[in-house]
């Protein structure tokens, strides 16, 4: 009887177990040759890739209107960078990720104290100012903007990318 009843409580546990065992999302560090391997893992896809930072109130006040984006359009391929000057802790921006709901896509966080040599890496003209985001059209043509980002440009690139894809 005693076996029957241990049989049954680890049936009952070990599929709770293999669930939690799953990979979960993560947040990457963002070293010397992250852009390269960023911009190979996506060639020939069209791809946004959004800087932010912990101490960037415009960044964090953006955040929800990415993740509703995401939400709204499935076509957007969205990598999001903390590239903070000051070096976050990754655990906060994962933190910050999660409660917005942005933890299932791509996330980075710089990290090295040397980040002029990963903005020069990523673009050689941005100096740091955030927020910052790249369109990279499947053509691997870059377009930055610096600042908010308006959502209806956003859509606009989309679109055109969705039709030179077809």
């Amino acid at each position: 009887m005693k076996h029957r009843l241990l049989l049954a409580l680890l049936l009952l546990v070990l599929p709770i177990a293999a669930v939690d065992s799953a990979p979960q999302p993560e947040i990457r560090p963002f070293v010397r040759g992250s852009w390269h391997e960023l911009r190979k893992a996506h060639e020939g896809q069209p791809i946004v890739v959004h800087f932010w930072g912990l101490t960037c109130g415009p960044c964090l006040a953006e955040l929800p209107s990415w993740e509703a984006e995401a939400k709204r359009r499935p076509d957007l391929q969205l990598v999001l960078i903390d590239a903070s000057p000051f070096g976050d802790d990754p655990k906060a921006a994962w933190a910050v990720l999660s409660q917005i709901g942005l933890s299932r896509k791509e996330n980075w966080v710089f990290a090295d104290r040397f980040e002029e040599r990963l903005r020069f890496e990523i673009d050689p003209h941005w100096h740091g100012e955030m927020p910052y985001t790249l369109f990279i059209g499947r053509d691997g043509t870059v377009t930055a903007t610096t600042g908010v980002t308006h959502f209806a440009d956003l859509n606009a690139w989309l679109d055109r990318q969705a039709k030179t894809g077809s």
